[in-house]
């Protein structure tokens, strides 16, 4: 059985940590390519969270490429396995093309980004 630890009183809403959690597991090779992993009910009971918190996860992990579901044969770690380098990539192109309309150079945009991951650098 998936076993994840879901922290109730942490800020992060427990759909968060679930897809975390799979996603963790999936990169560290433990949930591989094909493996089947529980319904939702089966989860949501074994964790001791509400069905609709397991769908959500699994609908935003289908959503970003890690899970597939198979119809009635339910649903399983797609073949593409950890797709954080393709989502990356993406969020990167998308955020020069934003910078580029806005007609920000390259030093700008890195202080940006900077920024954004909470480094000390001011944005200006």
């Amino acid at each position: 059985m998936l076993d994840i630890p879901v922290d109730h009183h942490s800020t992060v809403p427990p759909y968060e940590q679930l897809r975390q959690g799979i996603i963790a597991r999936v990169r560290s090779g433990e949930l591989a390519a094909g493996t089947k992993i529980p319904t939702v009910r089966a989860l949501a009971a074994t964790l001791r969270l509400a069905p609709n918190t397991v769908a959500r996860a699994y609908r935003e992990l289908e959503q970003d490429g890690v899970l597939e579901t198979r119809g009635r044969l339910g649903s399983f770690i797609a073949s593409s396995g950890d797709p954080t380098r393709d989502l990356a990539g993406r969020a990167a192109t998308e955020y020069v093309a934003v910078i580029r309309r806005l007609g920000l150079d390259d030093d700008a945009a890195v202080r940006y980004l900077h920024a954004a991951l909470g480094e000390t650098r001011t944005v200006g």
